[in-house]
């Protein structure tokens, strides 16, 4: 029976320093890096083969990734970069500090932008290919994203629009390799990995925004011939 394993990132740099990520590019901290080995030897229990690998184009997932696949010692195994698995993008809270955030336009209304299913937080003005936060450079929109179709990239996101951004590389991807009983293995974000958890187990939008994704936690779907879920199974690494 074909497995799937979703896992979030490590810890980034700025969930470290409590900002808002989204899109901007950072990397994994200290205790992130040493998460994702972690979560690479949990998984070497696992003795799972995997026939590919996904992850964003975003390096904390990058980062993780590597990690992961070295501890497997399966570093050799195709990997494909997508922006559809990218975090989603925060709007005007990309890179502020959350607890500002919520000083700023109260905290009820912080968290409706943060969780909401369909409620989208005030858009970001433009798609700079850089952002300076505290004094320091963070690539945003760059060369990275040349070949995304116009009107696709975005300016502010929630879980719903994730969730339609994710879905084609799901559905036309990822699942012919499930049919096939290939073992697949994505590294992605909070919001993504919500989004294909959406998918995976028909959750409604209402049950979606009460799923919680920890960094480093990989979570395992087994699947029966007829892909409904067999068997989930999340290891605290």
């Amino acid at each position: 029976m074909p497995k799937l394993v979703l896992l979030r990132h490590g810890q980034s740099e700025w969930n470290q320093s409590n900002r808002f990520n989204g899109w901007i590019d950072t990397y994994l901290s200290v205790t992130g890096k040493k998460k994702a080995q972690d979560a690479g030897r949990a998984l070497l229990k696992q003795d799972i083969h995997f026939s590919r690998a996904y992850s964003s184009v975003l390096s904390r997932t990058i980062m993780t990734m590597n990690r992961i696949l070295d501890e497997l010692g399966q570093s050799y195994i195709p990997l494909m970069k997508s922006w559809r698995l990218n975090e989603r993008h925060y709007g005007i809270l990309q890179g502020e500090d959350k607890d500002d955030m919520r000083a700023k336009y109260g905290k009820e209304q912080v968290q409706i932008w943060r969780r909401s299913y369909s409620v989208l937080p005030p858009k970001q003005p433009a798609y700079d290919p850089t952002v300076t936060i505290a004094g320091q450079k963070y690539p945003a929109f760059d060369h990275r994203y040349a070949q995304v179709p116009y009107g696709l990239l975005p300016l502010s996101e929630n879980i719903q629009s994730t969730e339609i951004r994710v879905r084609p590389l799901f559905e036309e991807e990822i699942v012919p390799r499930l049919r096939a009983g290939e073992d697949v293995l994505i590294v992605a974000h909070g919001t993504s990995v919500r989004a294909l958890t959406k998918l995976i187990e028909g959750l409604t939008p209402d049950q979606v925004t009460k799923v919680e994704i920890p960094n480093g936690e990989p979570i395992i779907y087994e699947f029966d011939k007829s892909l409904s879920v067999y068997k989930k199974k999340i290891i605290h690494s």
